[in-house]
């Protein structure tokens, strides 16, 4: 085996042993660390830290790579739908014909919520933000299911699955209907995951809707490249509080309220505001400028990844999604579109930008999609969260069959007052 050493002054050396992955930086086991040396790593931001293994999804962000248990996202975007990823991402291979149909069957009979659960909603202003929203719903999910709450049971883990992955696109319709004023649709059991959801977001009581197939498979392919991405912000916000044993509903609340700080799931929120901002493909070149400009506060949004330091694989796919839907609702010529090309055009030509490999990113076209289908901002990051939900629930199952899991416990680097007395009253 590997090992790597610590030499601490005039003390022996410590040997830690080296972990290598399938993909990816090997890694140093310090666990025992403490133990050995009495010392802990500081790491702020955990950006050097692996905080578990994990065999779902791993990203390179030098080639722009980005597998979910081995496979690439453009393949499974092109040849899979939603489902078949959340099969893929919970139980580790893609499903058979079988297993899709009866998966896709049990997803389907699990789409209605508790009857009381439609009256939580009641308990909020009209102009709650629709992620306020959510995240009280579906923490209070295990209110009413509690009955299967045995997580070291395989049984009770897919019932929790099953369920929060059928409810989540009934609750964030909800959501979008409460904030509307309009009346609740109620799920369909003869329309598929993506269609069923459509219908519950923009049917109403008085005609017939029928989803637009074009617009269905783009928010497909939109829930696909949201489904996982590693050990994010929210991620890790889902498997810490699992780690204290809390239910998996309890956990994607948790997921759901990290998710809604700005500087993770409301990117392409901000990228569309940008793009209103800017107004005029003739104002492209104003701002260029300014982003270039270290003492204006103004960033290019939808630009670069913390992650990804070569193109976001996701952006080329949402890319080619832009244009079909944009196509299909005769909107070619849509002005935040012909902005959004000629920003990127600008971008991936100017020496500033590809020096630093400030690349699309997929949010850059994926709130375009969405205005385009008929989703207002406020409801972008619960689409996120949609999609998200079958990434965190297998993170979370991951975890809890680890045999190495243990609760998390990150240490500190102290640096406030030290030690010392109170001082009585009378002598302060």
């Amino acid at each position: 085996m590997t090992t790597a050493t610590l030499s601490l002054g005039g003390q022996a050396p410590i040997e830690f042993p080296i972990l290598t992955p399938t993909h990816g930086n090997d890694c140093i086991d310090i666990r025992t660390l403490g133990g050995k040396t009495g010392l802990f790593t500081y790491d702020s931001g955990f950006l050097s830290t692996a905080s578990c293994k994990s065999s779902i999804t791993y990203i390179d962000g030098d080639k722009g790579e980005l597998l979910y248990r081995g496979y690439p996202i453009e393949q499974l975007a092109e040849q899979c739908n939603f489902l078949e990823v959340a099969y893929l991402l919970k139980n580790g291979e893609l499903p058979t014909v079988q297993q899709k149909t009866a998966f896709e069957d049990t997803i389907r009979r699990h789409t209605l919520v508790h009857d009381q659960l439609t009256r939580f909603y009641n308990g909020f202003r009209r102009d709650a933000h629709p992620m306020a929203v959510m995240t009280g719903v579906v923490g209070a999910l295990s209110a009413f299911y509690h009955d299967a709450m045995n997580f070291a049971g395989v049984e009770h883990r897919n019932m929790s699955f099953n369920r929060i992955i059928a409810k989540l696109p009934t609750i964030v319709a909800m959501a979008y209907k409460y904030n509307s004023g309009l009346p609740f649709m109620y799920p369909r059991n003869d329309l598929g995951y993506v269609e069923n959801f459509m219908y519950m977001m923009f049917g109403v009581p008085c005609e017939e809707y029928k989803p637009n197939p074009v617009l269905a498979r783009a928010l497909d392919v939109i829930f696909i490249l949201h489904a996982d991405h590693e050990q994010n912000a929210s991620t890790s916000t889902v498997r810490l509080a699992g780690s204290s044993g809390a239910n998996p509903f309890a956990c994607i609340a948790a997921g759901i309220a990290c998710l809604w700080g700005p500087a993770h799931g409301g990117a392409n929120e901000a990228c569309l505001k940008m793009l209103e901002e800017i107004g005029d493909v003739s104002r492209v070149g104003e701002f260029i400028e300014r982003a270039k400009d270290k003492n204006d506060p103004f960033k290019l949004m939808g630009f670069g990844h913390r992650v990804y330091k070569n193109f976001d694989p996701r952006a080329k796919l949402m890319r080619k999604i832009c244009k079909d839907v944009l196509t299909e609702l005769g909107l070619e010529n849509d002005r935040l579109f012909k902005l959004a090309l000629a920003l990127e055009k600008i971008a991936l030509e100017d020496e500033y930008f590809v020096e630093k490999k400030l690349y699309p990113n997929v949010d850059f076209y994926s709130g375009i999609v969405q205005k385009a289908i008929g989703v207002p901002t406020s409801m972008f990051t619960c689409i996120f969260a949609l999609a998200r939900t079958a990434g965190w629930m297998a993170q979370w199952e991951e975890m809890l069959t680890d045999p190495e899991y243990k609760i998390g416990r990150p240490r500190q680097l102290y640096i406030g007052a030290a030690r010392r007395d109170v001082t009585p009253l009378s002598e302060r």
